[in-house]
């Protein structure tokens, strides 16, 4: 067995407690600030940043260190506008009878429907795939572990990053996204896990007044 060779970790910082707590204050307010959109402006935005934000996601845990995601950035209006019909087309069906009625009664105070043109007029679409086993250097099948929680995990990063930049951000998932590993020319191997939608917002744009639990709803201390 090949064992990985360990190194002394010199990059931790650590921070005393007023300030650990100053930073979680600031961070908390940062994301606090984050809302998803649905309506962009076609301004190009800085691959630079994007790149960045890329290797930031790059960073986050995973199963055996496998790293079992790929980020597809697509600039490319024809292959935007490609994305946007096939994704319709699923939208349709899926608002058209395929969603159970809890669910579109779930979605219904959204206001979300199968139109869905930021794919088209956002400037970057990051299509997200899950590597379901990875290939060896003789092009053998590696088996990759914790596939999705892994992606998941990346994929808030990039998330994260990227609203940090100050981008802003729309996480689609059409069902099913088989189309994207085609329209991109993706391996088989790959799976779409979403489509995270990036730019800047829309001059004006609205987003719906909502909340988000109290502390004492998601966390349970013991």
């Amino acid at each position: 067995m090949k064992f990985v060779k360990s190194v002394r970790y010199e990059q931790y910082e650590q921070y005393e407690p007023e300030e650990m707590l100053s930073r979680s204050v600031s961070f908390f307010q940062e994301l606090k600030r984050r809302r998803t959109v649905r309506e962009f402006s076609s301004r190009p935005i800085p691959m630079e940043v994007v790149k960045n934000c890329l290797l930031a996601a790059g960073t986050a845990p995973n199963g055996a260190n496998h790293q079992p995601w790929h980020f597809a950035v697509v600039t490319d209006r024809a292959l935007k506008q490609r994305i946007r019909q096939a994704a319709e087309t699923e939208e349709e069906a899926f608002y058209g009878g395929r969603a159970p009625e809890e669910w579109l009664a779930a979605l219904e105070p959204l206001g979300t429907d199968e139109h869905k043109p930021f794919l088209e007029e956002a400037p970057a679409l990051i299509v997200i795939f899950a590597e379901n086993y990875g290939l060896d250097e003789d092009g053998n099948k590696v088996k990759n572990y914790y596939v999705s929680e892994s992606v998941g995990i990346a994929t808030g990063m990039l998330i994260t990053a990227l609203h940090h930049c100050g981008l802003a951000t729309l996480t689609h998932t059409p069902s099913p996204m088989g189309f994207l590993r085609e329209i991109l020319e993706r391996p088989e191997r790959e799976r779409a896990f979403l489509i995270l939608v990036v730019g800047y917002p829309a001059e004006g744009v609205e987003v719906p007044d909502i909340t988000k639990k109290p502390l004492a709803e998601i966390a349970t201390f013991y």
